[in-house]
């Protein structure tokens, strides 16, 4: 029996069931009974029984927001009419509070704020398709900025306020910005590009005024002052974008290179924040604490989604603070929480305080949280369900763990694997796609590590991939021929491992995993050790070249504010916990590790730096093997490394 066939008469079998009344726990073993005569293994009984409630939770959300998208598709909703829904619905319920002044957005008045940012795109003359390029810091207004201009069909790029100079150039120049909205607190670092800007750019400036901006010639329009006395009723423009047209553009954070503008879809905006709501139990009247940067798709789709399309209420603080955290949440009376990369870990860093003790947070959703610190993080802070996620912005085969599987990001179903078409695919040492002898991708088995890759329909609208504004980047994350010949497949870049039931296991980006002695070291998993055994530091692991040695050898960078580091102590525990070929063969003690604006350790400059002695304020050590024990880097020492006289 063909995999199709199993799944119509397995579905087919529980729809006779209930039609006939019997008990539900009947018609699953009348289904279960169906997939073990079509698999034919008493192993796959087992994991049957074990997955089948997860699979059918996952099943319904899946369908649920299938089905709304499908609604969506046909009325040619955006997510502008689908915000006035919402408004119609409680227009006097708070939709945005922003924590540093204490100032409460009902909907009526975001509506009214976007109304004033659409009067004033169409009075500047600007089109549908053209693009403005919005970099300031996390507040209300970023929010009624992007969602006016969507409502004339004018699409916002959403920059990264932390980039300056040949960064921030790079993100104007790639989205074909006909205008920039800038916060007056980066008025400095526009200045310094303003003379490479396009000559017809326009600027405008919004808060409160600093000093004039330099160079004096540069021409700076009062973007508040042109809103405040723009109308705040409805447009009468007819906007042509359906569901499947352009919203935004929002950035790659660039760790693996220049960052790279995202196309969402209206639709995709949808799918994105459809998912969290339905997926993790999350209740219309939720309030919701963001302390995430909205230039990001965690911080301006998965969360302020929900405000926008779910009606629940949503914190922004302006920049994140883990001394702050906890008394914002009870402050704000928030009952769901949004963390991503290392933001649980520097929350355990901090000394214990009474208010982590007495907010009334029940749900904590976001991605990146490590395993090694997953259930320290749910007994302190006492979380009641933690909704981890697996996806980036612009893909096509994102995961959910429903079910609260420790570690995990998500899972794919094995009862069903085909109705969500993505796989773990074998890779080579040199990051491209193993092939079959007819060409095709051979699909990893459990407990091999491979790709993420997620087979392309564009005229479904879950598996669909949009790509980015520029087609080289887009062309870099296609891969042909993978579930089949003449197929096309979205490659995620980042190596994942799926257990015997399923659930899939985050290892590293591709190209961070590195081979020693022979093994492959997951940077992710000694990073979490080894920021476990230094009290939740901030560590970055990467493998360095070591001339006439085969392999890269293990190095990691290690916040140390200074003082006194016990190299022996921390020697004996790394001993412990890793293996041989995992333990860091050179350390960099450093002030700070270099992260992103949403916390994603940077290891571009490291790799390149390598164990040679950069800074005075930094130390490097090598671990010699014969003496067994760590000893500083010299200039004499690293000569003798370079040249092969020192045994690693």
């Amino acid at each position: 029996m063909q995999p199709i066939s199993g799944v119509i008469v397995l579905l087919g079998v529980l729809g006779a069931v209930k039609l006939l009344s019997l008990p539900w726990l009947c018609g699953l073993l009348v289904g279960l009974g169906m997939c073990i005569a079509w698999r034919g293994s008493w192993k796959f009984i087992h994991v049957a029984l074990c997955t089948i409630k997860r699979d059918m939770m996952c099943l319904v959300v899946i369908l649920r927001v299938r089905f709304s998208m499908y609604r969506n598709l046909r009325n040619r909703s955006t997510i502008p009419t689908l915000f006035a829904q919402i408004v119609t619905r409680h227009p006097d319920k708070p939709a945005l509070i922003y924590e540093a002044t204490g100032e409460v957005w009902s909907f009526r008045v975001l509506q009214e704020q976007c109304h004033a940012v659409a009067h004033w795109v169409l009075a500047q003359g600007w089109a549908e398709g053209d693009v403005v390029a919005l970099y300031m810091e996390s507040r209300p207004l970023v929010v009624a900025l992007w969602l006016g201009l969507a409502m004339v069909g004018v699409e916002a790029a959403l920059i990264n306020h932390n980039l300056r100079q040949h960064s921030l150039l790079h993100c104007v120049s790639v989205s074909g910005a006909r205008a920039m909205v800038f916060g007056t607190e980066l008025t400095e670092a526009v200045s310094e590009v303003s003379s490479s800007l396009q000559p017809n750019m326009a600027l405008f400036s919004s808060g409160e005024q600093q000093e004039e901006v330099k160079p004096r010639s540069l021409h700076v329009h009062n973007l508040d002052a042109l809103l405040a006395s723009s109308p705040k009723h409805s447009t009468n423009y007819t906007m042509r974008k359906e569901f499947n047209d352009r919203l935004f553009y929002i950035y790659t954070s660039g760790t693996t290179g220049m960052p790279k503008a995202a196309v969402v879809v209206h639709s995709r905006y949808f799918r994105i924040a459809a998912f969290g709501f339905y997926s993790f139990g999350l209740r219309h009247d939720d309030i919701i604490y963001n302390c995430l940067p909205l230039y990001h798709s965690a911080g301006t789709i998965m969360c302020v989604g929900q405000c926008l399309l779910f009606g629940l209420t949503v914190v922004i603080r302006r920049k994140f603070s883990a001394s702050h955290f906890w008394d914002d949440c009870v402050k704000h009376n928030c009952t769901v929480i949004q963390y991503i990369g290392e933001i649980c870990r520097y929350l355990l860093a901090q000394p214990v305080r009474p208010s982590e003790a007495n907010h009334r947070v029940r749900v904590a959703v976001g991605n990146g949280l490590r395993p090694s610190v997953w259930e320290e993080f749910v007994q302190r802070f006492r979380i009641l369900r933690v909704g981890e996620f697996y996806g980036a912005t612009e893909c096509n085969c994102s995961l959910i763990n429903i079910d609260g599987k420790v570690g995990a990001c998500g899972f794919n179903s094995r009862i069903l694997p085909d109705f969500y078409p993505i796989r773990l695919v074998r890779v080579q040492e040199n990051g491209k796609l193993l092939r079959d002898s007819q060409g095709l991708c051979i699909p990893c088995l459990p407990g091999e590590p491979g790709m993420l890759v997620g087979s392309i329909n564009h005229t479904d609208p879950l598996r669909r991939f949009d790509g980015y504004a520029d087609q080289d980047s887009t062309n870099q994350k296609l891969a042909y021929n993978v579930f089949g010949m003449g197929d096309s497949a979205y490659v995620s870049g980042d190596v994942l491992v799926m257990d015997e039931y399923g659930y899939m296991y985050f290892r590293d980006r591709s190209g961070d995993t590195f081979r020693w002695r022979g093994e492959n070291v997951s940077t992710t998993e000694v990073e979490g050790v080894l920021s476990g055994l230094l009290g939740h530091s901030d560590v970055a692991v990467y493998g360095v070249s070591v001339p006439g040695v085969e392999g890269k050898a293990g190095m990691a960078a290690i916040a140390h504010a200074g003082g006194p580091f016990d190299l022996a102590a921390f020697l004996i525990a790394v001993k412990k916990a890793l293996p041989s070929y995992a333990r860091p063969v050179f350390l960099r003690l450093m002030p700070s590790v270099d992260t992103t604006g949403t916390f994603k350790i940077q290891k571009m400059r490291l790799k390149r730096e390598g164990y040679k002695p950069q800074d005075m304020s930094e130390t490097i050590y090598f671990l010699n093997s014969r003496a067994g024990c760590y000893e500083p880097v010299t200039d004499e020492l690293y000569d003798a490394i370079m040249e092969g006289e020192v045994c690693l």
